[in-house]
């Protein structure tokens, strides 16, 4: 449980000013630096030496071109989550997928323009558990002279969750893969790097918001934590949902909200007209539907396993649909996918003792695959014509064994391994139906997907009715995201147009998941016309 403060004091606020479209640049070194928390004081990772790293700012319409120097000894990536990536899939990041790590003494430089875009996204490594301390916002600004579709806010504050371990987090999930089993949990639950008060020795390392009374402030949320969807609520106020994933959505208010890792909400606080140096507590709390333990936390939001508050949230997200902001959605399919994701199990080596259920080793997986990562860049191999040996272009359209997905899980828990791609012609409308499983424990995935936006236009419980299910669809304002919660004990189904070449990851925000293998890439082929081409890679492009 984390607890921070939000104090009523008379503020002055300082303004400043962007400028209109510009190239942007930006200097990330890659270094280590000491961290205390919670009294303990260890070497992180970090970018230019900040825990959480620095703010990247834009305007919608800006190109941003950031220079990597990696000066620690761990190859690094990173990736700019959210960012649509349109014919740049160079520069999105996951490693041995858009590119090569950047070793030690390397560098490179990530160049990308924000199209289309507005709101909060944010940043982070996408290699290993590096994005434990590796992250942080990305500030999307309307294009010069466009207000918001909202009051405009007095302030506007990033607010950062995160998780804090005492110890190494590489050394917990490689002695986790080691072992078989569940890696250990974090020790403290973080606001931008801040444990808060109620945890031990962290009295002084707590997140205060000095807000002025009857104001408006634009909170811009993310959830950078590894493992953990989190609730999020302020003590005797309301929020007023107004973004996610940098979309907007019609607003609607709560005293609560839920954000999944890799999500991002903008939320609007209306301080209270008349409560003198009052203080109100920021408060969060994990979601959690699978098996394991869980950090400590209070009765003062909603339940652990609280699906049912889970879901009329996330049923209250709508497009905003305008006629500045209107709803894209397909409204036919070329298409259709039908993707199972769970847990499962691989055997354990002979002559070594695995902590995975009934001794074998935890594992999950994407239509019964547990994807394995190449050595080599799967987006490198491709545009190059190397593909062989290196990835298969034929992913499953659907389960290769059908089974009661939801219900008495089947008795063989084993998973498949291996190196599959999703192949799209270039434009192809997409409907994909992602059912969760029951292998092992129901539980609440939330998948990413690299490159593309996508429209949520149906979710349920049970298992997926291919003749019930999609005339309930909403094709009219469903809601737009980067990063989907496939319900716990159901499923989700999402559409989107495949108009951006390349190879895209798609994976949970579980990191632990993403660890045993619950990923896949996608492949989007070139168009005919020349502006339908992913252009040839920068020549600092990083070799494995």
């Amino acid at each position: 449980m984390a607890f921070f403060l939000l104090r009523s004091i008379l503020l002055v606020v300082a303004v400043g000013t962007v400028t209109a479209q510009v190239t942007r640049r930006y200097q990330f070194d890659i270094q280590l630096a000491n961290v205390t928390r919670l009294c303990h004081t260890k070497s992180v990772v970090t970018v230019n030496g900040q825990f959480p790293g620095p703010k990247i700012f834009a305007r919608e319409g800006d190109r941003v071109i950031i220079r990597v120097n990696n000066h620690v000894q761990n190859n690094v990536t990173l990736h700019w989550h959210g960012v649509r990536q349109l014919f740049s899939g160079w520069a999105d990041g996951p490693a041995y997928v858009a590119q090569c790590p950047i070793q030690t003494g390397q560098s490179y430089v990530y160049n990308f323009t924000i199209v289309g875009q507005r709101g909060t996204l944010w940043w982070h490594a996408h290699i290993s558990w590096l994005r434990a301390t590796l992250y942080g916002p990305i500030i999307i600004l309307p294009k010069l002279g466009v207000p918001y579709p909202f009051a405009k806010p007095d302030k506007e504050v990033p607010i950062i969750f995160g998780e804090w371990f005492n110890t190494d987090t590489e050394a917990i999930i490689n002695q986790a893969l080691q072992s078989g089993g569940g890696p250990n949990v974090s020790d403290a639950y973080t606001i931008n790097g801040l444990p808060g008060p109620l945890y031990n020795c962290s009295a002084k390392d707590t997140f205060k918001l000095k807000v002025k009374p009857a104001k408006t402030y634009l909170l811009r949320i993310i959830n950078a934590a590894l493992n953990d969807e989190l609730f999020f609520s302020i003590a005797n106020h309301s929020l007023t949902t107004v973004d996610v994933d940098a979309v907007y959505v019609k607003p609607f208010d709560s005293n609560t909200i839920i954000v999944a890792p890799g999500q991002t909400t903008n939320v609007l606080l209306r301080t209270k007209p008349a409560y003198p140096e009052a203080q109100f507590l920021m408060m969060a709390r994990p979601y959690a539907t699978g098996q394991g333990t869980f950090d400590n936390s209070t009765p003062a939001l909603p339940s652990l396993n609280d699906t049912n508050f889970v879901t009329t949230f996330t049923n209250k997200l709508r497009s905003l649909d305008s006629s500045e902001y209107p709803a894209q959605v397909p409204q036919s399919v070329d298409q259709n996918l039908f993707f199972t994701v769970g847990l499962g199990t691989n055997p354990c080596p002979k002559n070594q003792t695995c902590q995975g259920p009934n001794g074998t080793k935890f594992a999950a997986s994407v239509n019964n695959i547990s994807f394995a990562m190449p050595t080599t860049a799967l987006l490198q191999s491709h545009f190059f014509g190397q593909s062989k040996k290196v990835y298969s272009p034929y992913f499953p359209i659907s389960p290769l064994h059908y089974f009661n997905y939801t219900g008495t899980p089947p008795n063989n828990t084993l998973v498949n391994s291996g190196t599959k791609l999703m192949v799209l012609d270039f434009n192809t409308t997409v409907e994909l139906v992602m059912q969760d499983t029951s292998i092992l424990g129901v539980e609440s995935h939330p998948l990413h997907l690299h490159g593309f936006n996508f429209f949520v236009v149906g979710q349920g419980f049970g298992n997926y009715d291919p003749q019930r299910d999609p005339p309930k669809f909403n094709l009219v304002d469903p809601v737009e995201r980067n990063t989907v919660g496939v319900p716990s004990g159901g499923w989700v189904a999402i559409r989107f147009r495949a108009d951006n070449p390349g190879v895209w990851f798609m994976h949970c925000h579980l990191e632990v998941h993403t660890s045993w293998g619950l990923k896949m890439a996608w492949l989007v082929l070139d168009g005919k016309l020349p502006n339908q081409k992913l252009p040839p890679p920068p020549s600092d492009l990083p070799k494995c």
